[in-house]
């Protein structure tokens, strides 16, 4: 016997056809989208089987954000459903819509749309979607929590440069903004008038900048000169114009330092989960702790993916061909579909790798020549494309990498 369950999924309900393997309809009906109707649920697919034997049972359902979660979750873990091999699919909305366009004559309702679900795992195109373990699903809502307070505090620097630039308008000249961090908060926290910066000795500067940035300015000497610089050369802002500044720029940096506490404890909580999760993508030159957390937070167990090519698609990084009769078109823009968070830190992980293997450096630079245009960004995305084959090398093998073989045993 073999089922394949369809679940049109919303925030009320969940509407539910079961097919049996030549597609025939065996059951339609709704049930809640909570405990109860998912509990429901599943006691009226086992009333289905009965006592016969079964052979496949599959249940699938659209990726719907949080509403998709839960009920996949739910039965993913049931032990009832696990005696008669259940494996539960979470599938690209995308997919669904491109398959139901097979069935023109079929209208818009929820009902029918639970059909064309189970049709397509009938069909059995998906092999890249089965729901990730436990383990995986906390740490990927860490990383992609962790993801958009990177992104808010990058903008809220932006922010404080942004007013830092009406109180010293020659500050982002004649300072390099790498030096931005806790130091600078710190100076501009202390609300200092541009005329006590420019009058303040070289020396104290200097000695304040290295004890708020914690001795990790190299010369402070010649930034706090950048910095009296930048001061004496701005345009001097009337009293109650500045005063508005400074208390922008004091919130603006209440906000960082939020941030940084913020991300500090999603930090601790994703590395206790890495504990306990056994791979071996750190050995690799320029994967730390970030990378590889994000990377494995979105692949999941690796054993989702019948091999590399698999992986690649599902973050995106991959070609169309475009193709009619004898031509064949050489420029093909990259896929926008995938997993976003994915390809982001294959190709951030890419970014760092390649300035540090010399293997993902010649390619890159082979990749970079190679065209007259967006020459980073093409080397960058096929260096990403290189760099997947060899993450899901080590994930399957729990390999070293060397820069000699790539693995070892």
């Amino acid at each position: 016997m073999r089922l394949f369950v369809g679940l049109d999924v919303s925030s009320f309900d969940m509407k539910v056809c079961i097919l049996n393997g030549e597609g025939e309809k065996l059951n339609a009906f709704t049930v809640t989208n909570d405990l109860p109707g998912a509990t429901l649920l599943k006691e009226r697919l086992l009333d289905c089987i009965g006592d016969q034997e079964v052979d496949v049972l599959k249940i699938g359902l659209e990726s719907t954000s949080v509403y998709s979660f839960h009920p996949s979750m739910f039965l993913h873990h049931d032990e009832d459903l696990k005696v008669f091999g259940a494996k539960v699919f979470v599938m690209n909305p995308k997919q669904i819509a491109n398959f139901k366009k097979s069935y023109s004559d079929m209208n818009k309702t929820d009902e029918i749309d639970a059909f064309v679900i189970a049709d397509y795992l009938r069909f059995g195109r998906n092999q890249m979607s089965v729901v990730k373990e436990s383990q995986y699903v906390a740490l990927q809502q860490l990383t992609r929590s962790r993801y958009q307070l990177i992104r808010m505090m990058t903008k809220e620097k932006q922010h404080f440069l942004q007013h830092l630039s009406y109180k010293c308008n020659t500050f982002s000249q004649e300072v390099d903004s790498s030096v931005f961090g806790s130091a600078m908060m710190e100076l501009f926290l202390e609300k200092y008038s541009l005329e006590e910066l420019a009058h303040l000795p070289l020396e104290e500067l200097a000695a304040f900048l290295q004890e708020k940035g914690k001795n990790r300015f190299g010369d402070p000497k010649c930034v706090a000169t950048s910095i009296q610089k930048a001061v004496r050369s701005s345009y001097r802002l009337d009293k109650v114009v500045e005063d508005s500044m400074d208390v922008i720029l004091g919130t603006s940096i209440e906000v960082i330092r939020t941030f940084q506490k913020q991300i500090k404890e999603i930090d601790k909580a994703i590395k206790k989960l890495m504990a306990g999760l056994t791979h071996t993508l750190e050995s690799i030159p320029g994967i730390g702790p970030v990378f590889a957390a994000g990377i494995i937070a979105e692949i999941g167990q690796i054993d989702r993916f019948d091999d590399e090519t698999k992986v690649a698609k599902y973050a995106g990084l991959y070609w169309r061909k475009h193709q009619s009769g004898r031509f064949t078109a050489e420029d093909t823009s990259l896929s926008r579909n995938g997993n976003h968070y994915l390809r982001y830190y294959l190709v951030e992980a890419a970014n760092s790798v390649r300035r540090q293997v010399p293997d993902y450096r010649d390619y890159y630079v082979k990749k970079y020549s190679e065209v007259p245009k967006h020459q980073h960004k093409r080397a960058l995305v096929l260096t990403a494309r290189k760099l997947v084959r060899l993450v899901d090398a080590l994930l399957r093998s729990h390999q070293l990498f060397t820069p000699e073989r790539g693995v070892k045993i």
